[in-house]
């Protein structure tokens, strides 16, 4: 009997020991699993990913008619981009162009997401113009039309048929805070990224 309890407190001895030896092999399997992650979430704060929804066009056009000019961005060579942002939570979809002269440059952008056939209130607008004489010209969205009138941005489509983007926009610019200063600018786009 004595020899009975001996073996069944040794076999009771070795399973603790097994299984102690599986717990520590958890417990160091679930520390590296911790030091990989907090690797991967340090990295993902050093390079985070680019946000969703915003594209550098190396295709298409941005049409712009200010006044008696219509100026185009040729995005194959111009610099022309469709972003989405969130601000204080709220979005905010646009479009930014530059020339690849760097002296022509306009941004208009909407509250909300871009969605297509569904026109979007314009938020801001902005049209810079670095001239040959020493003064730039620089209009931006006027407050002084029809309360929060300041225009609209209607997309025709919205990442359809190799097309990322196709509409036209109203908006009213100013060189200053005048009252009859503010005009009326009309564009059209149509951007693709290959």
């Amino acid at each position: 009997m004595v020899r009975l309890s001996v073996r069944f407190f040794g076999l009771v001895l070795l399973l603790a020991a097994i299984l102690s030896s599986c717990q520590k092999d958890e417990s160091v399997n679930d520390m590296q699993a911790a030091a990989n992650q907090a690797k991967a979430d340090s990295l993902q704060k050093l390079n985070p990913p680019p946000a969703p929804g915003n594209y550098l066009v190396n295709q298409g056009t941005l049409k712009i008619k200010v006044k008696d000019s219509t100026y185009t961005f040729d995005a194959s060579q111009d610099s022309v981009a469709f972003v989405n942002v969130n601000i204080d939570g709220k979005e905010y979809y646009g479009i930014t162009a530059i020339n690849k002269a760097h002296t022509i440059s306009f941004g208009i952008s909407s509250l909300g997401a871009p969605i297509a056939e569904m026109p979007g209130t314009v938020a801001g607008c902005q049209f810079l113009l670095n001239t040959s004489s020493k003064t730039n010209l620089e209009y931006t969205l006027t407050r002084n039309i029809t309360a929060q009138d300041y225009g609209t941005i209607s997309i025709e489509k919205y990442n359809q048929d190799a097309v990322l983007a196709k509409g036209t926009f109203h908006t009213y610019l100013a060189t200053g805070d005048k009252k009859n200063s503010p005009f009326v600018v009309d564009g059209s786009f149509e951007l693709k990224v290959k």
